[in-house]
């Protein structure tokens, strides 16, 4: 990134709708992300590429900045206490993540299923199955899935505790602007929201651009947003410090 400017854009594509795509993302990158037409769903899990053992904990993320949402000044933990990401920017205001996948069988109950033998570039993907893609380029599975952050989806609950998704929660043009703290394998898709009951099945795209973030200020929103979030960059400081400070064991 050192031929860089800062805020230059290193890199930047469009995920089509229904689509999945990884990548793995230095420390000190801003992760841009653009609803293109609106209605998109974003569905992330978050991985350390040194110990892939790490990864996203959307619990922790939630309960220790006692949040039931996730927008702007929150950050996104991983099962170790370490941060992965900072939401840095958003426009949307809330974005999910408790309601997991849309699966294969959820699909066919909702939409027409197309496997892509017979529609092509048409068929219907759903977010499982399009982790399980990715995941299986590194090495992992099932065993490895974890409770997964969708972006761009509102979720709210009735009176009764119902969980119900809100329709068109985003639009043209929002954004949302991820600022990582760590090196981080980024797994995603464009799948539909489990939740999302429209007519037909959403295809949806989404523009993603690498950049380069400034140092976290001493007043940075993210990390003072409460004591659990200071003290998760302190273990990213103590986790780099060490790796970067690790001395050979004699024989």
């Amino acid at each position: 990134m050192s031929d860089f400017q800062l805020g230059d854009t290193i890199y930047q594509d469009t995920l089509g709708g229904g689509c999945h795509w990884s990548m793995r993302v230095r420390k000190g990158t801003l992760l841009t992300l653009t609803d293109v037409h609106g209605g998109a769903n974003l569905g992330m899990l978050f991985y350390n590429p040194e110990n892939l053992l790490e990864k996203y904990n959307a619990p922790d993320t939630l309960k220790c900045q006692h949040t039931f949402k996730l927008t702007q000044g929150h950050c996104l933990y991983s099962d170790m206490g370490r941060i992965f990401a900072s939401i840095i920017e958003d426009d949307c205001g809330w974005h999910d993540t408790v309601c997991g996948n849309l699966n294969k069988t959820t699909l066919a109950k909702k939409w027409t299923l197309k496997s892509y033998q017979d529609a092509l570039n048409g068929w219907t993907q759903n977010g499982y199955d399009a982790f399980l893609v990715e995941l299986a380029k590194y090495g992992l599975g099932r065993k490895d899935m974890a409770a997964n952050l969708n972006l761009f989806s509102k979720v709210v609950t009735d009176e009764d505790g119902n969980m119900q998704y809100a329709a068109n929660p985003s639009g043209a043009g929002k954004k949302v602007t991820l600022r990582f703290e760590m090196d981080t394998l980024v797994v995603m898709h464009t799948c539909p929201h489990p939740l999302n009951n429209a007519d037909e099945y959403t295809v949806a795209p989404v523009h993603y651009a690498l950049s380069q973030a400034k140092p976290v200020a001493d007043d940075d929103q993210c990390k003072n947003a409460c004591g659990e979030n200071q003290r998760g960059f302190k273990n990213n400081d103590i986790y780099y410090f060490m790796s970067t400070n690790a001395q050979p064991v004699n024989a």
